[in-house]
């Protein structure tokens, strides 16, 4: 099945929030170098961590392509940029035993990152504020996977940026 065809109007809308959502991020410094760079340092950390990377071992064989992938995701997330397709969410519901000390070791690492790079505090409070919502919604969909809507009505606290 494919998509129903944009208007000329809509097309020129969509790409105009795109490059809008860009140029925003840019200003803070969140161009396409930093994400670059975030997404190596992340999973650096995470492959030497004693949490986390066995589970990404587990799972990726092949680290430049995953790199690759998380880096268009992130340039989808933060620049709006559309090039990302998948189903993060299924993968993760797929991964038996991850719950919320998963997610917190995530945010912990990805904060920390951050930190370590972000030249403006802006930018660490932008895309800290994206990763926790990301955290959360992958965790709020696993615990419905698992727990059904009770799953959903356990608000867990994770950590800010």
């Amino acid at each position: 099945m494919t998509a129903p065809a944009q208007s000329p109007e809509a097309r020129a809308h969509v790409l105009r929030a795109r490059e809008i959502k860009r140029c925003e991020a840019e200003a803070i410094g969140v161009d396409e170098r930093f994400i670059s760079d975030m997404v190596d340092g992340f999973y650096a950390a995470i492959r030497t961590d004693d949490l986390l990377g066995p589970i990404f071992a587990a799972r990726v064989s092949d680290w430049p392509p995953h790199l690759a992938r998380m880096k268009q995701f992130w340039r989808s997330i933060l620049h709006n940029s559309g090039e990302f397709s998948g189903n993060p969410m299924a993968r993760h519901i797929a991964i038996p035993g991850l719950e919320r000390r998963h997610f917190i070791r995530w945010l912990e690492l990805f904060y920390a990152n951050l930190q370590q790079m972000a030249q403006d505090p802006r930018s660490s409070e932008h895309v800290g504020k994206r990763a926790r919502m990301i955290a959360e919604s992958l965790l709020t969909g696993i615990n419905v996977a698992r727990d059904g809507v009770a799953g959903a009505m356990t608000k867990e606290a994770l950590p800010h940026v």
